[in-house]
């Protein structure tokens, strides 16, 4: 004994398997969609990491490298024997900024330019005509940018308008 479906009901049949199967491509490619969006989510936030890491270790060694760079500036009025030592840690302290520079650190240039909080860090002002109001008259410390975000703020001398008597 064999079931036959009366034959206007296979067209019906069919619109029903038409729309699951619709509906399961449907679950299948959010299914997919949400799964790449898990993955490239996921690789962001490493890098992201990955990012962070090498900021807190770069941040670690900025203050030393500032006293080292201090500490050759000022052998300049040092002996000749001292002078020649110094070439020799210039060269060290330049192989020790290529290496920030190699993984994404940069400087950037402060004085002269109108004082912005969030590159510079304000420590002094100074009353002073030689300059527009706002403007970084002198780094004290040098700031660091990773990428286009501020690792360290420049540590500034800013104008001010002299207070008039």
């Amino acid at each position: 004994m064999t079931t036959e479906q009366p034959p206007e009901a296979v067209p019906d049949e069919m619109e029903k398997l038409k729309v699951e199967l619709a509906e399961f491509k449907d679950k299948y490619f959010r299914a997919l969609a949400e799964t790449e969006n898990t993955r490239k989510r996921l690789q962001k936030e490493k890098i992201e990491s990955q990012s962070y890491a090498i900021q807190d270790v770069v941040l670690d060694f900025l203050q030393p490298l500032d006293h080292f760079e201090q500490a050759l500036n000022a052998s300049q009025n040092a002996s000749d024997d001292v002078k020649h030592w110094a070439i020799g840690f210039r060269m060290i302290l330049q192989q020790l900024k290529q290496v920030i520079q190699d993984n994404g650190i940069s400087t950037y240039e402060a004085v002269g330019e109108m004082f912005d909080p969030h590159l510079h860090e304000a420590i002094e002002t100074e009353e002073t005509t030689a300059f527009s109001e706002g403007t970084v008259t002198q780094e004290f410390t040098r700031g660091y940018k990773m990428g286009t975000r501020v690792i360290r703020p420049a540590k500034v001398k800013v104008a001010t308008a002299p207070k008039e008597k």
